[in-house]
């Protein structure tokens, strides 16, 4: 069974990405998990683009996906290269 939401926004502060999902809740997550995104400019973070599976940052090289967040998983680029 694949549970997930479709975000409607995401908002930072200085260390969390929140992302508000259609079925209420308010998911936070730390930037640390995405450095991409830690290390990013506030108006790069705000031109984020929302689909039905996730989070795009064009600008960033960017791609989350709510299931990800939902699992807690964090930035999958470098697990992927320790494991090549």
């Amino acid at each position: 069974m694949t549970i997930s939401a479709r975000a409607l926004s995401v908002d930072f502060d200085d260390d969390q990405m929140w992302v508000r999902l259609e079925d209420g809740r308010t998911v936070g997550v730390p930037l640390a998990w995405f450095p991409r995104l830690l290390h990013g400019s506030a108006e790069a973070r705000r031109q984020v683009e929302i689909s039905a599976g996730g989070l795009h940052w064009e600008v960033l090289d960017e791609d989350i996906s709510i299931a990800g967040i939902l699992a807690g998983r964090g930035d999958m680029t470098r697990a992927a290269s320790r494991a090549a």
